[in-house]
Order: structure tokens, then C-alpha cells, then sequence
């Protein structure tokens, strides 16, 4: 891909979210709403030309950039908006699970993936699967390329046994999770290079193995037969 202005996240996009990071108020925003548009705008543009990388290895059904202002009914922080740009990417059709999350930040940008919050059936599904066999999931999750790129398997965990299941366990520590998330911490330097669209894109790659496994698990039952066909 050529080097383009709409291509790469410039230092102008940084420093305006500096800027209200130091000047989060209504009326400092009012004043700079020209400068927001404009810098949300490459950001939106660099976003959308992800989609078009992803989607030359993956299928993604939806882009969702996340809007700047902050919904702050039920919060402490009364602050109107977020301070950074931020999209998620969700891959397409039932046999495809996960997600893909940017998040732009002076010094605290990050890439996530996985899933965050599994609804009720597919949380019991997988632990289930964890409780039945942890050698497939353990092995993936252990795999050099995948641990180099993202790390250690991350999320929030109950303190004990969910419901039904056996505290004593050998995969308890499997089990116990609510989440299963992968996070890439970016630094500045990265997000300004030519080479970020790869970064990004090569991180995504890598944790296919990790996808394909979870997608199989949520579209079969214990048995390995497809739910799909038998719904649809």
C-alpha cells in the first residue's frame, strides 16, 4: 500500500487527543469541533482501509468505530469524552466467531482480540469443552508465533468453580474464565511507522489458530457434531 496522508495515523491525530486529554470540557471541544472532524476523519479512513486488509484473509461482516463522546449517566467520571479513536471488527456468518479491536492512544494504544463477553449458552459450551479436554486449547495458546505476537491468554476469571463444576478440576484455571482476550500493547513509534497497517494485519494473522479452535468449539457439540446444520 502506498504511503498516503488518510493511510497511516499522523502525529496530528495524537497531539489533538493530548490536547483534549489536558482540555476535556464541552466548551474546549465546541472551540476545536474543525480540528476533531479532521482528525477523526484519517483515523475513520485508516480504520476502513484495515477492513479492506482483513478482509483479504478473513471475513468480516461489520466495522464499528466507536464515538468519541462518553455516556456518562452511571459513571464517577464525569468527563463528556473519551480520549482516544477506537474500531472493532466483527467476523462474519454463525460458523465464525471472535473479534477484533483498535484502540488509539498517546502511550497507552493496544490491539485486543477474543472474546469479551460470551452470552450465557456459549460460556457454558466452552467450559464444558475445557472440562471435557484442555490439550488442543493449551497447545494453541502455548504456540511460539501466537505467544510472541499477544502473550498470555487474558480476561477476568471467577474466584472459584462456576456452577457445576468441580473446584478440584486439573483445568480449573481454564474453566473458571468469563473472558478469553489477547492483548498487543503498541507503542507511539509503531503507530506512526508506514508499517502499522502490517503490524496490525500480521498480529490479526496470527491468532487465527486460536479463532478456528474457538469457532469450532461454539459450532459443535461435545460430540463434534455441527449445531449449525442441525438448526438451519
Amino acid at each position: 500500500m502506498s504511503r498516503t496522508q488518510q493511510a497511516v495515523i499522523t502525529k496530528e491525530v495524537f497531539q489533538f487527543l493530548e490536547d483534549l486529554t489536558n482540555n476535556n470540557s464541552r466548551e474546549w471541544f465546541a472551540e476545536h469541533k474543525i480540528v476533531f472532524k479532521k482528525q477523526e476523519a484519517v483515523a475513520k479512513e485508516f480504520f476502513a482501509l484495515l477492513k479492506n486488509r482483513l478482509e483479504q484473509h478473513d471475513d468480516i461482516e461489520k466495522l464499528k468505530m466507536f464515538r468519541i463522546y462518553r455516556d456518562v449517566r452511571f459513571s464517577k467520571d464525569k468527563t463528556p469524552y473519551k480520549t482516544h479513536f477506537a474500531a472493532s471488527y466483527s467476523r462474519a456468518g454463525l460458523h465464525l466467531r471472535g473479534g477484533y479491536y483498535v484502540q488509539l492512544t498517546p502511550g497507552n494504544s493496544f490491539l485486543a482480540v477474543g472474546f469479551w463477553n460470551p452470552n450465557k449458552e456459549d460460556l457454558l459450551r466452552i467450559r464444558k469443552e475445557f472440562e471435557q479436554d484442555s490439550s488442543e486449547i493449551r497447545a494453541i495458546i502455548n504456540q511460539p508465533t501466537l505467544k510472541e505476537v499477544w502473550g498470555p491468554l487474558q480476561g477476568e476469571a471467577l474466584k472459584t468453580a462456576p456452577m457445576g463444576f468441580d473446584r478440584e478440576h486439573e483445568n480449573i484455571d481454564l474453566i473458571k474464565r468469563k473472558q478469553f482476550i489477547f492483548l498487543r500493547k503498541i507503542e507511539d513509534k509503531e503507530v506512526f511507522s508506514d508499517n502499522f497497517m502490517n503490524l496490525i494485519d500480521d498480529s490479526f494473522q496470527k491468532i487465527r489458530p486460536f479463532f478456528n479452535y474457538m469457532s469450532e468449539v461454539l459450532t459443535t457439540n461435545l460430540n463434534g457434531e455441527s449445531l449449525i446444520d442441525q438448526n438451519h
